[in-house]
């Protein structure tokens, strides 16, 4: 234990303190148990060289079972060797001894809460920042070059196509004794403030995360995302073929657009800040469970007793069968693949994801009608996820029904997200999360704060409710539809209900679509979407907040494509799916006790009245016939 500057004696050593932050992790983040695991699991693996054991970069690579495919090894290994030098940055990257491992595991696995007080993920994050970074004094020059020209402005620059690296105006206070807060407060539970806090300084200003390295992180943490702590990664993810690699760099590469990366040889802090708190929340979430391994040890057997005086051998324990594990996802589908699904958790919850989805809606299965959508939706009483992919269309219309919707749409037009020539545009995804049951909304829409927007391709970007506004969802019926048809005019995230045809129906030209700032809309053919995002709007100016992306937040653009597919999956597990089921049959067993139905008045139209008064038919039920 190192000895405090307050004892009077000789400050304490780099290595003493090290020591000190080390048992005091261990007294307080693990049990016993877990830290029997990890000495066993440290000791046998160990190299020894002077009589210091160590861990190399191959025996965690071979520990982590982390693939060859991926070329993930050395990046991790950067990691623990920064990490492991915490609190000290000036000693990294340090060498991974039992004290130095025990640092990594407790701040990969988020335990450090119980010794430092703090638990702001904001902390630990620019802590894993500094792991992943380098220096670089082309980074030094552009962010000196900024801050010159920033040098007396109050406001930050509304243009969002900046050369190089963007760096955001600096606010009011952030300065590097503020970075270091982290730092300080595992000082501090040394005692060793006084004695280190000059000179143990790191700058994340003048430093980048390379970009193929973040790549590399990027595909191990779509692989891993499910991964239970428990689970070896060789088992869990199987076989690692070449097609699955490229999947993995596919969706990688649209995470990382995120980023800004395409002109950028790496991400700096501010921007690596920005987007992993607004749109990739659950990014490294799955590095918990990967590092948890260090608390299982595998030579460990509870069967073990201690030996008794009784000399009769007893039988061996018979292993409980292991009942295989249901799989992360069922039943695939064209939009919804296994690295779609951990593309997913980075920004909603996994444990709302994983083994808990089932497929409620698909285009191609069910048909593209509000009549098909509703009866596979409507009785999920549950979250659910809406996903739908298209192409974008042309500027100009080609045809009728794409002029139709061109002349739906208010005259002000913005241009598409992405060039309507370029390579990406062949496909675009968008989605919603919607975290209540569906119900139809001929004057109030339904939803709340939990609702958000998304998009999957050609980039990653999230757009969360706001409280402002309350027009989260909402179906409409179509002007055609008699009153008790329970067919909609279309879905719509972010825009407001129309007004009912019949205050507008002094008129004969068609009514021009109100479009939320931020909104997704379908059209009630469900074979158009339009997805839209103005900048102008402040981020409190409709019901979905804005980009938060650097490269997109002062961008307006409208994208305007034909569905492909558009699925609806249910977030519940079985016992959802069940009480579903009991809704479908309730409903069937209805419809036709209506059809059998036979009041003998030989009037069709007055059985049909009578009907609507004992409340069989109308009110939004499915009249039959009778």
């Amino acid at each position: 234990m190192g000895q405090g500057p307050s004892s009077g004696g000789p400050p304490p050593t780099l290595e003493q303190l090290n020591r000190t932050l080390a048992q005091r992790f261990a007294q307080k983040s693990y049990t016993p148990l877990e830290l029997y695991c990890f000495n066993d699991v440290f000791r046998s693996l160990a190299d020894t060289q002077s009589g210091v054991k160590y861990w190399s970069e191959s025996t965690l690579c071979r520990f982590l079972e982390l693939p060859d495919a991926l070329g993930v090894g050395p990046v991790i290994f950067h990691m623990a060797s920064f990490l492991g030098a915490f609190p000290f940055p000036s000693q990294a990257p340090a060498i991974l001894t039992y004290d130095a491992l025990l640092k990594v595991v407790t701040i990969l696995t988020e335990r450090y809460g119980s010794v430092l007080k703090k638990r702001n993920r904001e902390l630990w994050l620019r802590e894993l920042y500094r792991s992943l970074s380098v220096y670089d004094k082309g980074v030094r020059s552009s962010v000196e070059d900024k801050e010159k020209e920033l040098d007396g402005k109050k406001k930050m620059p509304t243009t969002g196509n900046q050369q190089g690296f963007a760096v955001d105006a600096p606010e009011d206070g952030d300065d590097e004794e503020e970075d270091d807060e982290l730092v300080l407060a595992a000082l501090d539970s040394m005692d060793a403030i006084e004695v280190f806090k000059h000179g143990e300084h790191s700058d994340v200003h003048h430093s980048i995360i390379p970009t193929d390295n973040l790549l590399k992180l990027v595909e191990l943490l779509l692989l891993i995302a499910p991964m239970d702590a428990q689970e070896s990664l060789s088992s869990f993810a199987g076989k690692i073929t070449d097609e699955r690699v490229e999947d993995l760099r596919r969706t990688a590469n649209i995470i990382l657009s995120s980023f800004g990366v395409e002109n950028n040889p790496g991400v700096d802090y501010r921007t690596f800040t920005t987007v992993v708190s607004t749109c990739l929340p659950y990014l490294f979430d799955g590095l918990n469970p990967l590092f948890e391994h260090f608390l299982f040890a595998k030579n460990l057997d509870l069967s073990k007793r201690k030996p008794t005086t009784d000399t009769t051998p007893s039988e061996p324990p018979h292993p409980t069968p292991i009942a295989d594990p249901e799989p992360i996802l069922s039943d695939p589908s064209e939009i919804l693949t296994h690295t779609t699904l951990t593309h997913l958790s980075f920004f909603i919850k996994g444990s709302n994801l994983f083994r808990r989805l089932r497929p409620l809606y698909s285009g191609n299965t069910h048909g593209f009608s509000m009549r098909a959508f509703e009866k596979q939706v409507f009785n999920w009483r549950a979250p659910t996820i809406l996903l739908v992919s298209g192409r974008l269309l042309p500027s100009t219309p080609s045809s009728t029904r794409e002029r139709a919707l061109a002349d739906s749409l208010p005259p002000q037009r913005h241009p598409s997200s992405i060039p309507t020539n370029s390579p990406q545009s062949a496909t675009l995804t968008y989605g919603a999360y919607i975290p209540s049951q569906w119900k139809t909304t001929p004057k109030t829409p339904f939803g709340d704060t939990d609702t958000k927007l998304f998009q999957l391709s050609p980039t990653h970007d999230v757009f969360p409710a706001s409280a402002y506004s309350k027009d989260y969802i909402a179906f409409t019926r179509s002007s055609s539809s008699s009153s008790s048809s329970s067919s909609f005019s279309g879905i719509n995230f972010g825009s407001p209900i129309p007004p009912s045809s019949s205050s507008s129906s002094h008129t004969t030209s068609t009514p021009l679509k109100r479009l939320g700032p931020i909104s997704l809309s379908l059209d009630d053919s469900l074979e158009f979407a339009i997805f839209t995002h103005i900048s102008s709007s402040s981020p409190t100016g409709g019901s979905f907040t804005p980009s938060s992306l650097p490269s997109r937040r002062s961008a307006s653009f409208q994208d305007r494509f034909e569905i492909d597919e558009l699925e609806v999956w249910g977030c519940g597990g079985d016992d959802v799916a069940a009480a579903q089921r009991r809704e479908w049959a309730f409903e069937a067993r209805e419809a036709e006790a209506r059809r059998r139905i036979n009041l003998g008045t030989g009037d069709v139209e007055a059985d049909r009245e009578l009907l609507k008064m004992a409340g069989l038919i109308g009110g939004g039920r499915s009249g039959g016939s009778v």
